[in-house]
């Protein structure tokens, strides 16, 4: 295995007001990569007096400091050379988001090249936002102002971390809210970046702060600070209502981004070489490891058999093996605990009776690190596990249908809505089941390319609220309406 990157630091701190500091207790924790699953670092484990810290030396940012009164030009020019800082920094960040995630290291450099335009995406949208003006006839003129909410707590997923981060600090900045982050325990070296990426740019002291810990300790404690109006939060819905019970006594806003079980569906007129493509990229890319993977194909009736055929013939040849090798299509999942969750889940699909088409086994030439074949099943029904719950890893399940009416049944026989995709020649097909699948967002004969201006989020148990262009700023801002009257105000003379 190629060796860990260089200059790694022995130990991660947490950074408020603007100084790296470590926890009030002094208590740390270990994280390891997980191809080796040997530690590498201590990591400060924030607790509540940590974020106690973290959240005053926001709030003081919010009140006395000049970040949420700044003209939205100049905010854009610090988030542009945040932007930079990234970009000079791409290598390193794909680098270690490949040894401490186990992403393939291609797939990790897409990953920081989003990240920066996220930060120029949003750049530009705090320029360009405006607010609202209304006439009511003649009498009455009303016109809106956009404040920021105030501290925003973040608190981001393990699976691709370093740009949900962004996804997250960007809109946040932009708005003008002083931000509380605190990154998943497992896979905490990129964010460690971000301090002096933040700093570089000119961001001033306490409008950034980072919290590392645990979510049970330290992503609780953010969550009922009452000091924190917005949470935004992606990872499993069981966590995100927890959240959301925890937030309700301060009626917080909440944005979470929670879990899919998005279904790919297969028409027999469809391009078969390119959903065949589209499926395989869309359940394996980024390890099976992300919230929007078609893990559930549909396939109808007259080419469910050939298609499982190539399927497995396919996924048999997905090269498995270290993730810094730029020839390597899946990594090593993330932990040792999530690993064993998945074996779990290819265990569960046998003994529920799916057919195991492909993989299902680490594979011979890794002995160790926490390595799992593509793994396909077949002839897989709506009661069985791996059909209903979300797996996380490299499995996808295959399943027939007979007719539209079955296809769009089947797709709706989930808890979740995350995501959907479609393919089919048939163009009024294609909208008839684009709509009538319960999805927050939908492809149609392509695969997951986002455009940042578009609603990201999910219906039913995958999220809350939605993310993504003018609609973050509306999470991280209050509007407000002012009333003014255009003529003599009439108002009736109660007790005159």
């Amino acid at each position: 295995m190629t060796a860990p990157p260089p200059g790694l630091p022995a130990k991660l701190e947490h950074f408020i007001g603007g100084t790296h500091v470590a926890s009030a207790d002094g208590a740390t924790f270990e994280v390891a990569d997980p191809v080796t699953n040997q530690p590498y670092a201590a990591v400060a484990a924030g607790g509540p007096q940590d974020i106690d810290r973290a959240v005053a030396a926001a709030a003081t940012a919010f009140t006395d400091g000049p970040w949420p009164q700044l003209p939205a030009r100049q905010r854009a020019q610090i988030l542009n050379k945040i932007a930079d800082g990234i970009e000079a920094r791409a290598a390193k960040i794909a680098d270690l988001e490949t040894f401490d995630t186990g992403l393939p290291v291609t797939q990790a450099r897409g990953q920081a090249a989003r990240a920066a335009e996220n930060f120029r995406f949003f750049a530009d949208l705090a320029v360009t936002l405006h607010e609202d003006a209304f006439r009511s006839g003649t009498a009455q003129f009303g016109y809106v102002i956009r404040k920021p909410a105030g501290v925003a707590g973040l608190i981001t997923p393990w699976n691709t971390p370093f740009m949900l981060e962004t996804w997250k600090l960007a809109p946040a900045l932009a708005a003008g809210c002083p931000v509380v982050l605190k990154p998943a325990e497992w896979t905490p070296l990129s964010a460690s970046l971000l301090p002096e990426i933040m700093t570089e740019a000119g961001l001033p002291d306490g409008v950034f702060n980072l919290v590392h810990g645990i979510g049970e300790v330290a992503g609780a404690a953010l969550v009922a600070h009452p000091g924190v109006p917005r949470i935004s939060f992606t990872g499993e819905t069981s966590t995100g209502q927890t959240i959301m019970a925890a937030a309700a006594p301060h009626l917080k806003g909440l944005s979470m981004e929670l879990g899919g079980k998005s279904p790919c569906v297969i028409f027999a007129d469809a391009d078969l070489d390119q959903a065949l493509d589209s499926a395989l990229f869309g359940v394996f890319s980024l390890n099976g490891e992300r919230c929007t993977a078609g893990s559930r194909i549909l396939a109808e009736r007259a080419v469910y058999a050939p298609l499982v055929t190539r399927l497995a013939a396919r996924a048999g040849r997905i090269r498995v093996g270290d993730p810094s090798d730029p020839g390597t299509e899946i990594g090593a999942l993330v932990h040792p605990e999530h690993y064993a969750r998945v074996l779990g889940y290819v265990q569960a699909g046998q003994d529920e009776g799916a057919r195991l088409v492909a993989g299902g086994t680490r594979p011979s030439h890794l002995t160790a690190g926490n390595y799992l074949a593509a793994t396909v099943f077949a002839d897989v029904t709506p009661s069985m596990r791996i059909f209903r719950e979300e797996i996380f890893g490299p499995v996808v399940c295959v399943t027939p249908f007979d007719d539209e009416a079955e296809a769009v049944a089947l797709a709706n026989d989930t808890a979740y809505g995350l995501a959907a995709y479609i393919w089919t020649r048939d163009l009024a097909r294609a909208h008839r089941v684009a709509h009538a699948v319960e999805a927050g967002m939908t492809w149609i004969n392509s695969h997951n390319v986002r455009d940042l201006r578009t609603p990201f989020g999910g219906v039913k148990a995958s999220g809350l609220g939605r993310e993504g262009g003018p609609h973050s700023l509306d999470f991280y801002t209050e509007s407000r309406i002012v009333h003014v009257p255009l003529a003599d105000t009439h108002v009736p003379r109660f007790g005159a």
